[in-house]
């Protein structure tokens, strides 16, 4: 299989709405982190601790995306620089490892909204103690009795 010079650009507009979406991301974990963290001070809590262990868990994970996501950017980039010195086979080599770095940061995209989701049970987990599970938080819903 030969590879056109177009073919590695495909990547460039996920690269970009990606890291967009994982600034914008990082920049609201960041100030909701800093937002705890003045709450804290403020009335020292545990789930305070919880909820920023979370977050900070959340942010590290957000930092490697961006670094593989530009990783596969660069590959891509490298990849079209060697096709057009009419080396097919290093890039393909590359392109390979950019679509994997691709897939790589997908797959630790979904571990991050998974991790979104968790923190989510956290915050309200206060609410779930004062009212009961009777209300179905995240889909668990208590049975009515019957009497």
């Amino acid at each position: 299989m030969e590879l056109a010079i177009s073919t590695p650009a495909i990547l460039f507009s996920t690269v970009s709405l990606m890291m967009i979406a994982f600034t914008n991301r990082y920049l609201a974990i960041a100030s909701l982190i800093r937002e705890l963290h003045d709450k804290f001070r403020q009335s020292p809590d545990e789930n305070y601790v919880q909820q920023i262990k979370h977050l900070h868990r959340r942010v590290h994970i957000i930092r490697n995306i961006q670094f593989i996501i530009v990783s596969s950017l660069l590959l891509s980039a490298i990849s079209m620089l060697f096709i057009y010195l009419h080396y097919q086979y290093v890039a393909q080599v590359l392109f390979f490892v950019a679509l994997l770095l691709q897939i790589a940061a997908l797959s630790l995209s979904i571990w991050e909204i998974s991790l979104s989701i968790h923190a989510l049970k956290i915050e309200l987990s206060d609410m779930e103690e004062q009212l009961g599970k009777q209300f179905g938080f995240f889909g668990r819903t208590k049975p009515k009795s019957i009497e």
